[in-house]
């Protein structure tokens, strides 16, 4: 099973609904989602969607990684793959594969994204790869309980827990600290 165009386009219709005032940035993936059948596929090269995590631990803290081919402290995500049902679910994977974290460990805090975040990402020659766009689905997770972080050294080569006001995007950082006073 894999994530389906519908998936997609009702989760993009349930953030958009809570964040009218997204509407226009996003405006390229309601675009691809009219013309493309598959906006999860990394063979889209105008643009896909991805799935990201944001881990908050105990301590109100947000795991960042550093991400080795970007050179780059990132939150955790990455591209959804076939087996992926949910945007949700790509994102857990994706944060139980980077940081080696116990799935058990990681709750959903929202089924909705928290964030949906559009953004560049250059060719790669050697992937063949052509410059396109990611539509990142950012997805907000707590640590139920302490939990030890085993790298996936293929693809991140440290990590950190952060104050969420080190969060680089602004609008990802206010919804954070805003979920982390309601909570």
């Amino acid at each position: 099973m894999v994530v389906t165009a519908d998936h997609v386009r009702s989760a993009l219709d349930t953030y958009l609904d809570a964040h009218p005032e997204d509407k226009g940035t996003l405006a390229a993936l309601v675009e691809l989602l009219d013309e493309v059948p598959d906006v999860t596929s990394r063979s889209e090269f105008r643009g896909h969607a991805t799935a990201g995590a944001v881990l908050v631990n105990l301590e109100g803290r947000v795991l960042h990684i550093h991400h080795n081919a970007l050179d780059r402290w990132l939150l955790p995500g990455g591209h959804v793959e076939a087996e992926d049902v949910t945007l949700s679910g790509a994102a857990l994977r994706e944060l139980v594969e980077e940081a080696g974290l116990d799935g058990g460990a990681v709750a959903l805090a929202h089924p909705a994204p928290l964030h949906i975040d559009l953004h560049p990402i250059p060719a790669n020659d050697a992937k063949g790869e052509p410059a396109h766009f990611h539509a990142d689905f950012r997805f907000l997770f707590r640590l139920d309980r302490d939990a030890d972080v085993e790298l996936q050294e293929e693809e991140v080569s440290g990590y950190a827990w952060r104050a969420a006001t080190e969060i680089a995007d602004s609008t990802l950082r206010d919804r954070v600290l805003t979920s982390l006073t309601a909570a």
